[in-house]
């Protein structure tokens, strides 16, 4: 996955230009690929548009809430469902 355009284009979407907090969102990107692949058995692809913008999504929604308790908005679980049954609902193809 190409970590470096999901990190410009999740610092566009929090409006963020500096590259003071890189290390950090990057690390909530990583987090949330390995998390994807790992837990949830999600086969990701960098060709896949949908694929990258629920990373941007997710890892914004990540950074923005950080303090906050509540759990994932309903559109971001939305999309994570389609995104498994798009994958077959199979952990790493077993």
């Amino acid at each position: 996955m190409d970590t470096e355009m999901i990190l410009q284009l999740t610092k566009a979407r929090i409006g963020i230009s500096s590259i003071a907090r890189d290390s950090y969102i990057s690390s909530i990107i990583e987090s949330i690929i390995k998390e994807l692949e790992d837990e949830k058995g999600i086969l990701l692809s960098d060709t896949n548009a949908n694929h990258k913008m629920f990373i941007v999504d997710y890892a914004t929604w990540r950074y923005q809430n950080r303090d906050g308790d509540k759990g994932m908005p309903r559109n971001l679980k939305f999309r994570f469902n389609n995104i498994m049954i798009h994958n077959g609902g199979v952990k790493n193809g077993i």
